[in-house]
């Protein structure tokens, strides 16, 4: 795989979703803080581009032309809130050489199962579908998704057995962002009570195998624990998706110890060959980076109450487990609607300030004609107003319409 993908770029390599906006830029590689880069510029122009102006965008055969010219390294397809499309970009997840992928970026292509190119460099993929990107989190390690003021490189290099048009898939999408970008939550509704807010590293809980098992199956989200661990995957898109699940929960009673995790899992009955294959180009396993990641997608730990309890030598009560059952939840419930507040107000910024943009562009418009309109005074021989001149005429003016009223012809 080249980076000069043009003769493959073709309209009718394109799915014609695409072709069909007038949401088209070029590119030029570029290098900014040691890193390499791709820098937006206007087809037919060649100045800088901008993801959020339309000005700056051109048609698809636009956009060819001059990358067929050699004034670019390649072009690109706008995103905006008025269409549809959604780009889902998987990095470094493919060997340029032998061709060979990740198993994450496989099963992501395997369920999107939409318009899939490889990307410029030839080590990973864009997937392009039709659908609407779920609110939280867009990205997560090498994986990336965009539906607005972001453009993606197009190189035509459709991958073989995908899909030739960009398809509406908003299940697979809600699925795949739940799986591979979005926090696990830990809430009253659907985890079990007893937690404490995840800090920059972890530690194990101290519980042993036996009692961290009892302890997940009693829960209050105990059935859903029971059915995975047991090998049910009802509810689930995959496989994989329940080894998450799974493991999600193994790292919330475990407090993140991927060691225990590993050996619990190995004990369930979702156990499989898999566990164990190298499917990274890191060498790692799928069940080395199942853990890897349900750690990382874990925002909240069990903490077991008896540990605070022999520091101070208290004894307990039902009534204060109650107690501070009722106030770590309060506490998780507290900091979410807070997160959402806090996203709430910075769209509320943003929508205001746009709003503000667009009123002084309109008082600028208007002022500047209202000056354009604005009628000149006569002016005299010494260069001043001539406010005679307006005298004389206003009062010939009035000596007309008298004269037409008393139907003369009187000097």
């Amino acid at each position: 795989m080249t980076e000069e993908p043009t003769e493959m770029l073709t309209q009718e390599s394109i799915p014609e979703e695409l072709v069909e906006r007038p949401q088209w830029v070029c590119w030029r590689r570029a290098e900014r803080d040691g890193k390499a880069t791709k820098i937006p510029v206007v087809p037919g122009v060649g100045s800088f581009a901008s993801s959020t102006d339309p000005e700056t965008w051109s048609d698809f055969e636009t956009a060819v032309a001059y990358l067929e010219c050699g004034r670019a390294d390649g072009v690109g397809f706008v995103f905006t809130e008025a269409d549809p499309i959604v780009g889902v970009d998987l990095d470094d997840c493919r060997d340029p050489e032998t061709g060979d992928v990740d198993d994450d970026a496989q099963d992501i292509i395997t369920r999107l199962n939409s318009y899939t190119e490889i990307s410029p460099s030839g080590t990973g993929y864009h997937v392009l579908i039709q659908g609407a990107l779920p609110d939280g989190r867009n990205r997560r390690g090498k994986i990336e998704c965009y539906d607005t003021a972001r453009f993606f490189t197009v190189t035509g290099d459709r991958v073989t057995g995908t899909p030739t048009e960009v398809s509406q898939r908003q299940d697979a999408l809600e699925a795949i962002h739940r799986e591979y970008l979005a926090d696990e939550k830990t809430q009253s509704t659907d985890s079990p009570t007893g937690v404490t807010e995840r800090e920059e590293t972890t530690s194990s809980t101290s519980l042993d195998d036996n009692t961290l098992l009892e302890k997940a199956s009693s829960a209050s989200n105990g059935e859903k624990f029971d059915r995975l661990w047991n090998s049910s995957t009802s509810g689930y898109d995959s496989n994989s998706e329940a080894d998450m699940a799974l493991c999600c929960l193994l790292a919330f009673w475990s407090g993140g110890d991927a060691t225990q995790m590993d050996q619990l899992f190995r004990q369930s009955g979702l156990i499989r060959e898999k566990w164990d294959e190298v499917h990274y180009a890191d060498g790692s396993t799928y069940g080395e980076k199942t853990v890897e990641r349900a750690i990382e997608r874990t925002s909240e730990f069990y903490e077991p109450r008896s540990r605070q309890r022999e520091e101070t030598d208290v004894p307990t009560t039902d009534s204060d487990d109650a107690d501070e059952t009722r106030s770590r939840t309060y506490l998780v419930e507290k900091n979410r609607l807070l997160r959402e507040r806090v996203n709430s107000l910075e769209a509320t910024l943003e929508e205001r300030d746009e709003r503000i943009d667009e009123l002084e562009a309109e008082v600028a418009r208007l002022t500047g004609s209202d000056a354009a309109q604005t009628k000149q005074p006569d002016v005299g021989d010494d260069g001043h107003p001539d406010d005679e001149g307006d005298a004389a005429s206003e009062t010939s003016s009035l000596w007309g319409r008298t004269k037409r009223l008393l139907g003369t012809d009187a000097e």
